[in-house]
């Protein structure tokens, strides 16, 4: 039998919360600094009328102040094969060249992502070391044959074909 601890390891709340499979997105956004973009996996619809979508963003990351300023951001749901890019925004440059970017609603994005979504910063939670940013659709596209590229237990995997 598993016993919990009074006291949370952070390490162990990590791992834990890895078992917990996930999509990959990639958020950016432009402002006058230029174009930025970071991998993330903390991303979830909100609410259909209207449409809201959030992001949690850790309060200590450079893209918090670039969004703040820019007030919009964009959510590229990355397909299966994706990893290079996943890894690139993660601060792993993996990719030869520029990023992949493509345009939405006058934001930067992956052009080939599953989904896109571009949304005007609606509000924030501060949550914990995160900042939770809640954001108000108002541009989306996607490709409704693209499998997703998913990420479990610090690995990157595919879902297997659905009949």
């Amino acid at each position: 039998m598993t016993t919990m601890a009074s006291v949370l390891d952070a390490r162990e709340f990590r791992n834990a919360c890895g078992g917990f499979s996930t999509g990959v997105t990639v958020i950016s956004t432009r402002c006058g600094q230029g174009d930025h973009a970071m991998t993330a996996n903390a991303f979830m619809s909100i609410s259909l009328d209207p449409p809201l979508i959030a992001i949690s963003i850790a309060g200590t990351a450079r893209m918090l102040p670039r969004l703040r300023a820019a007030g919009a951001f964009a959510v590229s749901v990355l397909r299966e094969g994706m990893e290079d890019i996943a890894w690139h925004f993660a601060g792993r440059p993996r990719l030869d060249g520029p990023a992949p970017f493509a345009e939405l609603a006058g934001l930067p994005v992956i052009g080939d992502a599953a989904s896109i979504f571009v949304a005007d910063v609606h509000s924030e939670v501060a949550a914990g070391d995160h900042v939770i940013v809640i954001g108000h659709v108002h541009s989306m596209r996607r490709d409704p044959q693209a499998r997703p590229l998913v990420f479990h237990g610090g690995r990157f995997a595919s879902l297997p074909e659905v009949a």
